[in-house]
């Protein structure tokens, strides 16, 4: 049954190419990529997949769904395509669509042993404001028993691990004064700036190790001569545990209350986002691996034991989640780089696509054909929930 599964991607491969060509071709940014969405969601209508657009108030988010009999499993594909500002597709994210439909039209098409539903959902701006918590929110992709992704990458693997995220502007805003002539008059909201950034470097020594904290200043204050009324800061702060993560920031807003007071302003502080760590699923990654050999996916390696901060982490807090990366271009090349641009239609990305639609398809089919695996997976998450917060 899964090499009927696999062959039915192979007859669509040269479809699945063009989308993802296309897409590459016409970079959009987060929440702007009505190309994208609708070049997607054009697709699954026409294959017979019923299409919500929309979502939660995002005009290129949506939702197609597709039922096999009654009751089974519900499982969720999730698929990105947003672009980077001024490199284009340089995360790879023109290959998720296409890889991700290969994967539900082929199994819609070949497998009717079992009921299920699929529900392939459109998740914009990863890159910026992360729809996925808008569309969390909203009570979106919590309807599902799973959620399977995929990734362009260096090599073939899953995740264990990745970084809670807190990110923030901060503004003070002190007193404008002639800095020679009165500057007794004035309140500096730069020196509130450089106090919270050394506050924040104060701190580095008594956090754990995993902690990241990033700074850096949003817009310049203006001439050396003037006292600064206005400075703006734009800070991040990781860890591989958001209730750990919960903590530092309660401490980052004591010390940029702190530099306030020291340097007599008043603040703002407007939270862009807090993405979650990953729980992750070991025998749902396993599933995923076993399917990417038996694809014949290039480059397979160990679980990446740590990576940056997703959305899908937020996802993953809610129900069990893999994302299967797989290699199109060397080992050890980075992400957001004019190499992974230079790759993007190449035959080698090409191949990712089809790699990638394969793993999910045979993923999501010993799922839905196997009780037991998803009972498994279930618990598993179930008890890593415990672990990983």
């Amino acid at each position: 049954m899964k090499q009927l599964l696999f062959q039915e991607i192979d007859n669509n491969a040269n479809i699945l190419w063009d989308m993802a060509d296309q897409i590459f071709d016409h970079p959009e940014m987060g929440g702007e990529e009505r190309f994208a969405s609708g070049l997607l969601t054009d697709y699954l209508e026409s294959n017979g997949f019923t299409v919500e657009r929309g979502l939660a108030g995002l005009d290129t988010a949506f939702r197609a769904t597709y039922q096999q009999g009654e009751g089974g499993p519900r499982i969720g594909i999730l698929c990105e395509y947003d672009a980077l500002e001024g490199l284009g597709h340089g995360c790879g994210h023109h290959m998720q669509g296409p890889a991700c439909l290969g994967a539900a039209v082929a199994l819609k098409q070949i497998y009717k042993d079992k009921p299920y539903t699929l529900v392939v959902y459109g998740t914009p701006a990863e890159e910026t404001f992360s729809g996925k918590l808008v569309m969390l929110k909203a009570g979106y992709l919590t309807d599902l028993d799973v959620a399977l992704m995929m990734h362009g990458a260096p090599d073939t693997c899953t995740d264990v691990k990745c970084l809670a995220s807190s990110s923030f502007v901060v503004t003070f805003h002190g007193k404008s004064a002639h800095a020679a002539l009165k500057p007794e008059d004035g309140r500096s909201a730069l020196d509130a700036l450089n106090l919270a950034f050394h506050g924040i470097e104060c701190m580095r020594e008594h956090v754990r190790d995993d902690v990241r904290m990033h700074y850096t200043i949003a817009e310049l204050p203006g001439p050396e001569n003037v006292v600064p009324s206005k400075a703006v800061g734009r800070f991040s702060l990781r860890s591989f545990s958001r209730e750990y993560l919960d903590e530092v920031v309660a401490r980052f807003r004591d010390v940029i209350q702190g530099a306030a007071l020291m340097a007599g302003v008043t603040y703002d502080i407007v939270d862009r986002k807090a993405l979650a760590n990953k729980i992750p699923v070991l025998a749902l990654n396993d599933l995923m691996i076993a399917n990417a050999k038996e694809a014949g996916a290039p480059g397979i390696k160990p679980p990446r034991e740590k990576t940056g901060s997703t959305d899908f982490g937020n996802v993953m807090h809610e129900i069990p989640g893999s994302c299967i990366r797989v290699k199109f271009v060397p080992t050890g090349t980075s992400s957001h780089t004019q190499a992974f641009v230079d790759a993007g239609k190449s035959e080698d990305a090409h191949k990712c696509v089809i790699y990638a639609a394969k793993t999910i398809a045979g993923t999501a089919m010993d799922l839905i054909a196997d009780d037991e695996a998803l009972r498994r997976v279930k618990e598993e998450f179930a008890k890593n929930k415990e672990v990983y917060l």
